[in-house]
């Protein structure tokens, strides 16, 4: 295949250009090195040139305050799940979670492992078609941090606004739309992203931790799983995942180079819309989720009266054509279009020249 399809996998997913050219260009040599960058060592100049960079790219983008670190983690999301706990859970405190898919009942499930655990807000009982409001969220008294997932990539969900926690940290999984628009860092306790959907390939999570919450954690705790001994050692306790770190650094250069999270929010609004409002016009297909609630980087989408055969005759045929993963989760079905940071808006054309043809063809 000479040309490249349209990725709209929701993770793996798909890598800027510009990024790819890059990598391909300094595989062999980079920087002058005479080979290449998974090749040498973690502790060279090379590639501290790399991670620092990396690290000072996130803190530019996120203009994110001195009093918290960036960490560049593995095990991916899933295993924050239970790191999150270890380090920060206080004895005689609840958890506390918003319930908002698939992600936050495997959070809960791990969380339960380690800590007594609340959930504060629930839309599990509308199959998780909404964001609970900020009104809805009961949270238990003096809780030891408010766990949440920002975006939903299974359900197609995503929080416009996050809840107000005071001094209760707060603590986002943000997977899936980390780097998609601006943030202030400084309402968040914990953020962490596994890089493969929206940040570069997998292999690394990204953290970013307030500080002081790393000094919380129990000598018990195995070292490697303590944030605090990742800080100490600049994210280089073992040998990192030194390629991700490179792909991330590299796609942090680009979002820079694009103009910053305030321009791709900008973008990432103006796709999501485009194939939102072609959901919503063409007869043929509906969104299930709440309109305030839509997810901007994972459209997901049915045909009228979820008609699987359908459904599985628009992948297929959307594969034939170059438009690649619009399958929808195998536990809710349907169709999806993740769009992340990298989906270029010919993409979204693209896909919305195939709907119409497809729903005039079998309408």
């Amino acid at each position: 295949m000479s040309e490249r399809i349209f990725n709209f996998s929701a993770g793996p997913a798909t890598l800027p250009l510009p990024v790819l050219e890059t990598a391909q260009k300094e595989l062999l040599n980079f920087n002058g090195s005479g080979m290449s960058v998974m090749e040498m060592s973690h502790r060279s100049k090379d590639f501290e040139s790399v991670i620092f960079a990396c690290e000072q790219n996130i803190k530019d983008l996120y203009s994110v305050p001195d009093d918290y670190a960036v960490l560049f983690l593995q095990g991916g999301a899933s295993l924050q799940f239970s790191q999150v706990p270890m380090n920060i859970a206080v004895d005689g405190k609840q958890a506390n979670l918003l319930q908002t898919g698939s992600w936050t009942k495997k959070a809960t499930k791990e969380i339960k492992k380690l800590t007594e655990l609340h959930v504060a807000a629930s839309t599990e009982s509308e199959n998780f078609m909404r964001i609970p409001t900020e009104s809805e969220i009961n949270m238990s008294a003096d809780p030891s941090f408010l766990y949440m997932c920002s975006n939903n990539t299974i359900f197609g969900t995503q929080f416009k606004e996050f809840p107000t926690t005071g001094d209760v940290p707060l603590v986002a999984d943000m997977s899936s739309d980390v780097f998609s628009r601006p943030l202030d860092i400084s309402k968040f306790g914990i953020i962490f992203a596994g890089a493969q959907k929206n940040a570069g390939p997998a292999g690394v999570t990204v953290v970013i931790i307030k500080k002081a919450l790393a000094e919380l954690v129990k000598d018990s705790v195995p070292t490697m799983l303590q944030y605090k001994s990742q800080i100490e050692n600049s994210s280089m306790y073992n040998t990192p995942p030194t390629l991700s770190i490179y792909f991330v650094k590299l796609v942090t250069d680009w979002l820079k180079d694009n103009g910053g999270l305030s321009a791709m929010e900008e973008i990432n609004e103006r796709k999501s819309q485009l194939l939102y409002k072609e959901i919503d016009s063409n007869e043929f297909f509906y969104c299930p989720v709440e309109e305030k609630s839509r997810s901007a980087m994972n459209v997901v989408f049915r045909v009228q009266g979820d008609k699987e055969d359908l459904e599985k005759k628009f992948v297929s045929e959307a594969n034939a054509a170059g438009l690649s993963g619009l399958k929808g989760h195998r536990s809710v079905g349907g169709l999806r279009a993740s769009i992340y940071n990298a989906m270029p808006e010919e993409g979204i054309h693209a896909l919305i020249d195939f709907m119409q043809k497809f729903a005039k063809e079998n309408g």
